[in-house]
């Protein structure tokens, strides 16, 4: 748990001016030999300077808990981007955790373990990280919140709205930024889904996990945030989810800003940061 600690938590020092704020409480949830399903990874974890964290064997939760004089009632799980072969730990993770929390919401940043075709991985461990934050199993007491949602960057944006749709364990809400929704030719994220499923996958197994289909009256409410000059991310992986979830009547608010392009995360280089991050808490505040 201290390897694991100092891989992710440590970075911030480097990168920040000021040492930055450690999680409150780490979690192990698990690895490989605990965990339903292994990802098949046996060689050691890959960090770097940056804050990217790749071959992860190990799903752990690094816990940030609300400023309690801004306290809302409400715990998010984050599961940073980056296209299901490493992490973002840093501008998709503890960063946007630490912002969260400093605004009264409890959050748990998810170091999920990478698929490598495994593509039960992912969201078993995410499944679990919701378990832990609404106290149905042991590991965040004194952080538990009424409500508990999932965000997530890009291809953890897909991970989330798979919680949303697939999971055995729904959020309450959820917060996609630039997700990862469909895999159709021409609108898809070809790499996270080729790390997801397999270079091999078929078209009912993309079609399965395009996930604008599988949206039902089940699906929690969402919220998008995204870019419309976005290359990576076709603009319209976000516009079919959001179509899809007001078709089951479910409550959703999209926000696609002029420019930016993909993987802002918490950079200060965006243009549009007060607004998502002022959108966010507006969002937050009509569900309490």
């Amino acid at each position: 748990m201290a390897a694991a600690l100092l891989a992710t938590v440590g970075l911030s020092a480097q990168n920040e001016k000021t040492p930055a704020k450690g999680p409150d409480r780490v979690v192990k949830i698990w690895d490989n030999t605990t965990a339903p399903h292994s990802n098949g990874i046996t060689t050691p974890e890959v960090g770097s300077a940056s804050g990217r964290v790749g071959n992860v064997s190990e799903a752990t939760l690094f816990i940030f808990k609300a400023d309690p004089s801004k306290a809302a009632g409400q715990a998010v799980v984050i599961c940073p981007g980056g296209g299901y072969a490493r992490l973002s730990m840093e501008d998709e993770g503890l960063q946007m955790a630490r912002w969260f929390a400093g605004n009264g919401i409890t959050a748990a940043v998810l170091k999920y373990r990478m698929p490598e075709g495994h593509r039960e991985v992912p969201l078993e461990d995410a499944e679990q990280a919701l378990r832990i934050m609404k106290g149905e199993v042991a590991g965040a007491e004194g952080f538990v919140e009424p409500q508990v949602g999932i965000a997530g960057c890009s291809a953890g944006g897909h991970l989330a709205a798979m919680a949303s749709t697939m999971g055995a364990v729904r959020p309450d809400f959820s917060i996609l930024f630039y997700p990862v929704i469909t895999g159709e030719a021409g609108k898809c994220h070809k790499g996270s889904f080729d790390n997801l499923l397999g270079v091999g996958r078929t078209e009912e197994q993309t079609a399965r996990y395009s996930l604008q289909n599988r949206v039902t009256a089940a699906t929690p409410p969402a919220l998008l945030l995204l870019s419309d000059d976005d290359r990576t991310v076709p603009t319209v992986s976000s516009t079919s989810y959001y179509n899809a979830l007001k078709e089951q009547g479910i409550r959703a608010s999209m926000h696609i800003y002029p420019s930016g392009g993909h993987g802002w995360g918490m950079s200060d280089g965006f243009a549009y940061k007060a607004q998502w991050q002022q959108a966010v808490l507006d969002w937050l505040e009509t569900l309490q």
